[in-house]
């Protein structure tokens, strides 16, 4: 019987189209490891003899030995991967894994449906940040932590993505990060080998974490399960909770500020991090053109929109609306997701002014998403730029980011990327609008989805959550999380003919 269930699983693999059959072994081999992951919720569902037990041993005993079969049927097919490998593998990764991450969630609560199962893993793995699920208060511990757990990893896929996969591949002016471009590349390549270079970017992010989680507990006065599972979704910048009201449960300052801090600091550049670790100089901050304009950009909006809110009434002191502006707008802008307050109920301005700034605050090699800073960078100085070209047309003026020229194609690359970003944003928008759902909601949730930010406006802020959503709109915002996550380009190539051509 097992001969022939692999005869026809070996069957199924050959007709699968040769090209997409090594990344698929190395996704095999991704998948054996994230499936013992699911040990930890195991052993906390056991400890704690929590309903959660028998599902995640389920999935344990489903994915394990499919992933171990998947090796040995594509193992024929094991070599080093080429371009095209990598963009069926990116892609390949953050669209099975979540499937499989889903699988626990599922069989916990059948009732929950394959969509927003997919949707609400796909959220966790992405750092979306957007929940499809409610009474997180009461539900069992090893749910909760899977949950925050597929944050943190997500958050660490991201950066081994962005700083070490992306520039490979070109995507969208990530080339930025390659050791033969100017820019802030050279210091931004860590170490010469991408193992090297994960290894040092796990040592900065776990790191992290862990101070975090410690601040939590003895300043925050959380206990050690809520601690953890915040500080997974405060590097990760994935925004879960372990309570339905969100930060908002806890009405803490100190909480809030620990938050902050961690959350600008997962915001910036893992690159910066690891240089001003290594040269034990906090200037490198400084330098970082990046880092520079996040801070300023984030200062800036805070204390003006808290202004706005005291001009409006919706606060009668100025320091209390800073508290509220400044968390929640360092949450969004940094697309992390996190609520002190239902902010939906403020001016409109002011909410979407934040979910604005979540389309290019955080830093290129962070965990936030969007358009990030750098390419926002690139694309006002090549305005100001044009400027000079028409006032002074024979004017040689290179485009610069840290003092470094920058070539063309580099720019192009960045136009191109921001010209999709808004494309995407505008069908996705008018996809949502066909499903009958009103504008302010199919926008901003798109635009959420999209800068992996967490909740929108309308049905979907945050106060609410996207349980209430058709299954078709939960599809179309689970397809702008991985169009965001994976910088658009990415995904969309594999739709080109030219992909598939010998």
């Amino acid at each position: 019987m097992a001969r022939a269930y692999f005869g026809e699983a070996g069957e199924l693999v050959r007709s699968v189209p040769q090209r997409v059959l090594p990344a698929l072994n190395v996704l095999a081999r991704v998948a054996v490891i994230f499936s013992l992951t699911l040990l930890l919720p195991i052993a906390i569902a056991w400890w704690g003899d929590d309903a959660g037990l028998h599902p995640f041993l389920e999935a344990l005993g489903l994915l394990l030995p499919a992933s171990l079969g998947l090796i040995v049927l594509t193992r024929d097919y094991q070599r080093e991967l080429n371009l095209r490998d990598g963009f069926v593998l990116v892609v390949g990764l953050w669209t099975v894994l979540p499937a499989a991450a889903a699988l626990p969630l599922l069989l916990h609560d059948p009732a929950m449906g394959i969509a927003y199962a997919y949707f609400e893993a796909s959220s966790a793995l992405t750092t979306n940040g957007a929940t499809a699920m409610a009474g997180l208060d009461q539900l069992p511990p090893s749910i909760n932590l899977w949950r925050h757990l597929l944050n943190w990893q997500g958050g660490m896929g991201i950066l081994v993505l962005a700083v070490a996969i992306l520039p490979m591949l070109g995507v969208g002016g990530m080339q930025l990060y390659k050791a033969e471009t100017p820019g802030p590349i050279k210091d931004a390549k860590l170490t010469p080998r991408i193992r090297e270079t994960a290894r040092n970017l796990w040592l900065i992010y776990a790191g992290l974490t862990v101070a975090c989680a410690l601040l939590l507990k003895y300043l925050g006065g959380m206990d050690w399960f809520d601690a953890v599972c915040h500080a997974f979704a405060t590097l990760s910048l994935g925004g879960f909770s372990t309570r339905d009201a969100g930060i908002g449960h806890y009405d803490s300052p100190v909480i809030e500020i620990i938050l902050i801090v961690f959350m600008l600091l997962a915001a910036i550049n893992f690159a910066t991090h690891y240089l001003a670790l290594s040269s034990r100089r906090l200037p490198a901050y400084w330098r970082d053109s990046e880092c520079k304009a996040m801070l300023c950009l984030i200062l800036a909006g805070t204390l003006l929109l808290a202004g706005v809110l005291v001009w409006r009434g919706t606060y009668a002191g100025y320091d209390t609306a800073l508290r509220h502006v400044a968390f929640n707008l360092v949450s969004l802008a940094t697309t992390s997701g996190f609520a002190s307050t239902d902010y939906g109920q403020w001016p409109l301005v002011v909410p979407l002014a934040m979910l604005f700034l979540s389309c290019f605050t955080a830093c290129a090699g962070s965990t936030g998403g969007g358009i990030k800073m750098l390419r926002t960078i690139v694309l006002v100085r090549e305005a100001g730029r044009q400027f000079v070209t028409l006032l002074h047309p024979n004017a040689v003026r290179p485009l610069r980011v840290n003092g470094n020229a920058l070539p063309g194609q580099v720019l192009f690359a960045v136009l191109g990327f921001i010209f999709l970003y808004f494309m995407s944003a505008a069908c996705l928008t008018f996809a949502m609008l066909l499903t009958g759902l009103d504008l302010l909601s199919s926008l901003t949730a798109v635009i959420a989805c999209l800068n992996n930010a967490g909740p929108g406006l309308g049905v979907v802020g945050p106060a609410a959550n996207y349980g209430v959503l058709s299954e078709t709109q939960i599809w179309i915002c689970t397809f702008a999380m991985l169009l965001g996550r994976l910088e658009i380009v990415s995904v969309l190539v594999l739709f080109t003919p030219a992909f598939w051509r010998s």
